[in-house]
């Protein structure tokens, strides 16, 4: 992968240590039409990753989720796909913003990461996002 390539996707991370990415890895060797990535979850408490292959149609459902999400409505991305989901609470459990990444297909495990992402967080992802789309999704074959 080309240092121009953009490699992080979502970055959901706060002052207290606690962060979630979606990172790009490069694309898929075993299908022309999907990324490598992985979903890396960091906190104080418990550390983990999962790997994932992203298609240009998920790319595309995350474009919807942050529209929701500036809705101002939870969002969840790749639920009800095989590997692992994504669910952003505006408002979750400590009153705070949290993301729950849920691999029900594989480990069956769940972790709930409370953050508090800076304001401009939507419109972050979203440059992110089209960073992505431009660089990768031409390359991907149907």
């Amino acid at each position: 992968m080309s240092e121009t390539a953009p490699r992080e996707l979502i970055c959901l991370a706060d002052d207290e240590g606690n962060s979630v990415t979606v990172n790009l890895l490069g694309r898929a060797p075993r299908w022309g039409a999907g990324l490598d990535a992985e979903i890396v979850v960091r906190t104080p408490f418990v550390s983990g990753r999962i790997d994932l292959v992203l298609s240009a149609s998920k790319l595309e459902d995350w474009s919807d989720v942050l529209n929701r999400l500036e809705a101002g409505e939870d969002g969840a991305w790749m639920e009800m796909s095989r590997g692992p989901s994504v669910f952003i609470q505006l408002i979750g459990e400590r009153g705070c913003p949290e993301v729950v990444v849920e691999d029900e297909s594989g480990s069956m495990v769940t972790v709930r990461v409370p953050v508090v992402p800076p304001d401009d967080w939507i419109a972050d992802h979203r440059q992110r996002l089209r960073k992505v789309m431009d660089h990768w999704v031409p390359m991907l074959s149907a």
